[in-house]
């Protein structure tokens, strides 16, 4: 089953509404760095509210992806971690390391948006320090 991936201007976002198959995960994984790719997006935001499990590979799926697209070049939320989830990945010895996490997509694209303007922010001194002085 193919995962649709959503643009929001130079943002992603994918909600996974269902459990995936190895194959759907190893899909879903490809397209969404591809598209970060072909539309140069800034950031992606997973939302994984509706998962009520998440396996040890599904696990290392979205960390692999999350640090696929931070490689490319954008940021990365996952948002809506079930308690559940995450008692049961913290019991695996799993954990997200390639993204932040949120409560909901709202404050994920919150935290997106502000991680986007913290990156713009360093690109901008780092291109004003190359400068040279003029004193």
């Amino acid at each position: 089953m193919k995962i649709p991936i959503l643009r929001l201007g130079r943002i992603l976002l994918v909600s996974i509404q269902i459990d995936l198959t190895d194959n759907d995960a190893m899909q879903f994984q490809s397209d969404l760095v591809n598209l970060v790719a072909e539309t140069e997006a800034l950031g992606v935001a997973i939302d994984i509210t509706a998962l009520d499990v998440v396996d040890s590979y599904m696990a290392r799926v979205i960390n692999d992806t999350a640090s696929m697209v931070r490689l490319l070049g954008a940021e990365v939320v996952i948002c809506g971690i079930q308690p559940f989830v995450a008692l049961t990945l913290v019991e695996m010895g799993r954990d997200l390391f390639g993204a932040d996490c949120t409560f909901n997509l709202s404050q994920g694209m919150d935290k997106l948006h502000a991680k986007i303007a913290l990156r713009a922010d360093a690109r901008y001194l780092e291109e004003d320090d190359a400068w040279p002085s003029t004193q």
